[in-house]
């Protein structure tokens, strides 16, 4: 149940599959190849889950800060990420450039070597500690710890923002003000007897097209400075909303008209609407 040797079972699984395949030859025996791969990808992947329970354990208040993650698109927030970053580095190191231009690889190559060599100065120091003390954490483990969560991070935004368009502090503004939004047109739908608190609580999948629809009025009418204003340009609305900037304004001269109880029927009809 300790970690520490948790981990040095983990490590020793990666050492041995890394000996099986440099001692296999791929061109003679390529099935095989991809299998020690994957099991070679699995075993990182273990080790780094535990790693990470490790310097959640050791170093909880002396995490490196990982807030750019708010910057990165959403598909890339994903469990798998951390054992990428490592595939990555290495393929870097290799002399491999997957997805980027050879000129940014060469940039990143550094971060890359550095944080590789950080990661078996780790490795090293876990193994020695498991195997005296598996029950403490001295201070040359936290040291190394602390070394090794900074250089990750710092590779993880390099390499990410290296490949993709990473969102601005404008975007992540925009975005916020579009959670406050829902959140703002939630509080006034129970207020106003249009949801109820079961049906959150129970997550009605009805809820799914119905919050999206009140927002949009109340968007448009109730809090008409907030994400959905037409004051600005398609160009300064979130992307969520920017694509219907045309159909939002058709909508919003609709509603002008609306007295408030005709206000109060379209509202309910769109909690039950399919």
């Amino acid at each position: 149940t300790r970690l520490l040797s948790q981990f040095f079972f983990a490590d020793e699984r990666v050492t041995r599959v890394v000996a099986e395949i440099n001692g296999l030859n791929a061109e003679l025996d390529p099935q095989q190849y991809l299998v020690l791969l994957n099991q070679l990808h699995l075993s990182q992947a273990h080790l780094l889950a535990v790693l990470e329970r490790i310097m959640e354990e050791c170093i909880p208040t002396q995490r490196h800060s990982r807030d750019y993650l708010v910057k990165f698109p959403e598909e890339l927030l994903v469990d798998s990420l951390g054992n990428h970053m490592l595939f990555a580095a290495e393929c870097l190191l290799a002399g491999t450039f997957l997805e980027m231009e050879e000129s940014d690889g060469a940039q990143l190559r550094p971060q890359a070597r550095n944080l590789l060599c950080s990661l078996e100065l780790v490795r090293t120091v876990l193994r020695e500690q498991s195997l005296s003390q598996p029950n403490s954490y001295p201070e040359p483990v936290r040291t190394v710890l602390i070394q090794f969560d900074r250089l990750f991070a710092e590779f993880e935004l390099s390499y990410v923002s290296s490949l993709v368009a990473v969102k601005s502090p404008d975007e992540i503004y925009r975005q916020q003000e579009v959670i406050v939004l829902f959140c703002e047109t939630v509080e006034r739908a129970l207020h106003l007897g249009y949801l109820t608190q079961e049906m959150i609580d129970g997550y009605e999948p009805l809820l799914m097209f119905t919050i999206p629809r009140l927002a949009i009025i109340s968007g448009l009418l109730i809090y008409p400075e907030g994400p959905l204003s037409l004051e600005r340009s398609p160009e300064e609305m979130s992307r969520v909303f920017s694509p219907f900037y045309n159909l939002l304004k058709k909508i919003r001269d609709l509603l002008w008209v609306l007295s408030a109880e005709e206000l109060c029927l379209l509202e309910r009809s769109l909690c039950t609407a399919e």
